[in-house]
Formats: C-alpha cells, sequence, structure tokens
C-alpha cells in the first residue's frame, strides 16, 4: 500500500490489477483486439480501492476515504444487489424494515459492514424526513 502522495496515481507504480489479478499494463487496446481482454478485467480490484482510501485517509480527505471504502466492499456484491440497494435508496421506494433487510444482507452475506451501516443511518434519515 502507498505509504505516501509520491506514489499516487497507483497506476504509475506499477502495481495494480483488476478484479481478475490482470495487471493493468496488460489491459492494452491490442490485447482487447486479440481477445484476451474480457469485460471483468475491466473491473477494479478491492485492493486498489482500499490503497486509493488510505492515501486519501493520510492526506485528509475522510469523507473521500470512506466513499472508496464502501466502494471496495461493494466490488465483491453481485451488481444486481448493488442495483437493488441503489433503487431502494430512492425516497419513497421502499420501507424502513426493507432498508434495514437490505443492510442485513449486505454485511451477511457480502461482509459490507460499512455499507450496512450506511444503509442503516439512511433508513434513519428517511424515517424521520418522512421519506418512506
Amino acid at each position: 500500500m502507498p505509504e505516501s502522495m509520491d506514489q499516487y496515481p497507483l497506476g504509475e507504480q506499477g502495481n495494480v490489477v483488476s478484479r481478475t489479478g490482470r495487471p493493468l499494463e496488460a489491459i492494452t487496446l491490442d490485447a482487447v483486439r486479440a481477445g484476451e481482454v474480457v469485460p471483468e478485467d475491466l473491473t477494479i480490484h478491492a485492493d486498489t480501492l482500499r490503497a486509493q482510501a488510505a492515501i486519501a485517509e493520510r492526506e485528509g480527505f475522510a469523507q473521500l476515504a470512506a466513499n472508496l471504502r464502501r466502494a471496495a466492499e461493494l466490488s465483491s456484491v453481485p451488481q444486481e444487489v448493488v442495483l437493488t440497494v441503489y433503487e431502494a435508496l430512492r425516497p419513497y421506494r421502499v420501507t424502513y424494515e426493507r432498508l434495514l433487510a437490505l443492510a442485513d444482507e449486505l454485511e451477511r452475506d457480502y461482509g459490507a459492514a460499512e455499507n450496512a451501516r450506511f444503509l442503516r443511518a439512511a433508513a434513519a434519515v428517511y424515517r424521520e424526513r418522512k421519506l418512506l
């Protein structure tokens, strides 16, 4: 993990891989044309997001760091679950109980504790502001 801003951007350090483990430098237009790169190769690895979060935290960007940590958690959550949560966070779409159930699912099934906390906090605010 980078120790200072001189190790940022991470991609220039040669230690960035996609979620599939493909090195960033192996994702080239020629590789795409040759059929060597699949769509999954274009997804970010959770470790990269956590490294970016660590840099943001050290540099005083606490909210950005928290967002990047939540993104790292979501990188292993199936896209359909992420979209379900996204839709549920739109006002008047679901009940308070449904938001809590989604939070429980994120934490229990995917280990996404920070996202679960965020969703529970959102549920409380939505209930208080009558957005459910």
